[in-house]
């Protein structure tokens, strides 16, 4: 664990919830390097990264629900079933033997 203290930083554009802040964190090392490295390589601050990360996490509403997936039914055969599209009864027919 690495404890950092915290500075916030802001860019200036400041909205009403925003007030300049000063904590310490205690960081698992291997998450700080990377956080560093993946801020960097953005070319952001780390404090700009982590108040992303953080802000990203606190919008999230906690929904677990799964993504939808499109399940499409397929059938076999030797091709589409003679009928004809505006005969309703006929449609429906076809439709009851699938």
């Amino acid at each position: 664990m690495v404890s950092i203290v915290w500075f916030y930083h802001t860019t200036g554009l400041r909205s009403r919830f925003e007030s300049p802040m000063k904590t310490t964190l205690n960081l698992n090392g291997e998450i700080l390097r990377r956080a560093k490295m993946r801020a960097a390589h953005e070319g952001i601050s780390l404090t700009r990264f982590v108040e992303d990360a953080l802000r990203t996490k606190l919008m999230d509403d906690g929904r677990k629900d799964p993504a939808f997936k499109l399940e499409l039914k397929t059938v076999r055969g030797d091709g589409p079933p003679k009928v004809d599209i505006s005969d309703r009864e006929a449609l429906y027919d076809v439709l009851d033997r699938a």
